[in-house]
């Protein structure tokens, strides 16, 4: 009987010390941590996509000021920098979108605009070498609201004439080229074929931007150049900037088209920034607000303390 009793008492210690050792592994399983930087279980992301919102308000007042000045001025100013871009594989997807509007009023002057901008890219790339990609882009820039020009009249007191609407001017550029792209901060992109059309949908402004009378539209084809560059330092400080040239194989190819942007800012506070815009248009077919002088850069400036919100990458 105790020989018959020893062999099952044997197998009973050793299936015991198994199932132990079965249930340590399986406690050990659950409580190990996962490291997310084996990439086991970490997706890339194939969208970034993010943005700044800035709103700038400045206002005062005087009320027997001696050393003189407006009663009343009142000034905001709005700009808004989305970004979406997409990458996987050898495909990227470039899409930004500019919005900025605004004003400032006076007791002296009333309200008049200091900025309006509407400005949508996109570009498409495919991939020939890491920083090389084959590319195509498609660029809309045009206004919100009417804008005037302020000129003195014979009798000191200023009048408005009207220089644009929305879609008076608006302009649609498609190109096809070559994006060269050194690092994450930088884009080259270069094209031989490049179509442009400029739009003015109001009769009495087409002249004022080389339209001939009774059109609305008129078609360019030539060569076209986009510098883009955007950098951020110790994550209080952003800078960018956008150069674009376009030359007109049909009109005057050496008069060279410039839009050039530039925003700087600055984080203060968490809710508060510094920004400064600095913009910089030249094109010869557009008519100088000033009667009689001929087409000259056009210039706008901004620079202001206000709310900032970032939309940050997600």
């Amino acid at each position: 009987m105790k020989k018959l009793l020893l062999p099952f008492l044997l197998c009973a210690v050793l299936n015991t010390q198994a199932q132990d050792a079965t249930v340590k592994e399986l406690k050990s399983a659950t409580e190990k941590k996962v490291n997310k930087a084996d990439g086991i279980d970490t997706i890339p992301k194939i969208w970034k996509k993010g943005g700044i919102f800035n709103l700038n308000i400045n206002q005062g007042s005087l009320s027997n000021w001696a050393a003189g000045g407006d009663e009343f001025s009142f000034s905001l100013n709005a700009f808004t920098n989305l970004h979406a871009f997409y990458k996987k594989g050898k495909h990227s997807w470039d899409n930004t979108l500019d919005l900025a509007y605004g004003i400032v009023n006076t007791t002296s002057l009333g309200s008049r605009k200091a900025s309006d901008r509407i400005d949508f890219l996109t570009k498409y790339g495919y991939a020939l070498s890491p920083k090389v990609n084959l590319a195509g882009l498609l660029n809309a820039r045009s206004q919100f609201a009417n804008g005037y020009s302020y000129l003195k009249g014979t009798n000191n007191a200023d009048s408005a004439a009207l220089t644009s609407k929305f879609l008076a001017p608006a302009y649609v550029l498609l190109s096809a080229g070559i994006d060269y792209k050194p690092n994450k901060n930088l884009s080259l992109f270069i094209s031989p074929v490049t179509s442009r059309w400029v739009i003015v949908t109001n009769d009495f402004l087409a002249p004022l931007y080389g339209l001939e009378p009774g059109k609305n539209t008129r078609s360019e084809f030539g060569a076209f150049g986009s510098v883009n560059y955007q950098q951020t330092f110790n994550d209080k400080f952003t800078f960018k900037s956008r150069l674009d040239l376009f030359s007109n194989y049909k009109s005057n190819p050496q008069n060279i088209d410039v839009f050039w942007s530039n925003v700087f800012t600055a984080k203060i506070t968490k809710r508060i920034n510094f920004s400064l815009n600095v913009d910089v248009i030249y094109d010869d077919d557009v008519a100088n607000v000033k009667p009689g002088k001929g087409p000259a850069p056009q210039i706008l400036q901004l620079m202001g303390i206000g709310f900032a919100y970032n939309i940050k990458n997600y």
